[in-house]
């Protein structure tokens, strides 16, 4: 087992809410174990507010928290991912680069909050649903023996409650 932590990948098309809101849940929940980061294929240029909003309620970190390109993790002298999951459909049917190291990867999707109407606490609300939703999935994500953890037991948690129930394979 490596002594270093492993580097978990959260991608999202956008990069504005959902892979965000997952890479500051696995930043804490998984301190010391798991370094967290997140990407998009065609970056929003700005993180959501209520993502923001929602994660410091939940008393998450939201310091340092940008929308970025996968681009950024698919070069020579990026971290070397040892998991990537996407949390969003359209990233799960897009053709993602190469990644170095052959991580481990599977498709966690949630419907977007952002998509969500009505009032302000309805659409927070929304933002709240995806945080919980991506929470269940890192604690069982944390909750599997490291020796264990494979394509197979990542998709299984990518069925837990919430899923967009599209499950297309992520490369």
């Amino acid at each position: 087992m490596s002594d270093r932590p492993y580097n978990v990948l959260f991608l999202c098309t956008g990069n504005s809410a959902r892979s965000i809101m997952a890479e500051s849940i696995l930043r804490k929940d998984g301190a010391g174990r798991f370094k967290a980061f997140s990407a998009g294929s065609n970056p929003s240029g700005g993180v959501s507010p209520l993502a923001v909003k929602v994660l410091a309620a939940l008393d998450y970190p939201t310091d340092g928290l940008r929308t970025k390109s996968w681009d950024e993790y698919a070069t020579p002298d990026a971290p070397e991912m040892d998991f990537i999951m996407t949390v969003c459909d359209t990233a799960a049917g897009e053709a993602c680069p190469v990644w170095p190291g052959k991580p481990i990867t599977a498709h966690w999707g949630i419907e977007d909050p952002k998509t969500a109407e009505g009032t302000e606490i309805e659409r927070e609300r929304a933002f709240t649903q995806a945080a919980r939703y991506l929470r269940s999935r890192i604690s069982a994500f944390l909750s599997l023996p490291q020796s264990s953890i494979d394509h197979l037991a990542l998709e299984q948690i990518g069925r837990m409650e919430g899923s967009t129930g599209r499950m297309a394979e992520a490369n």
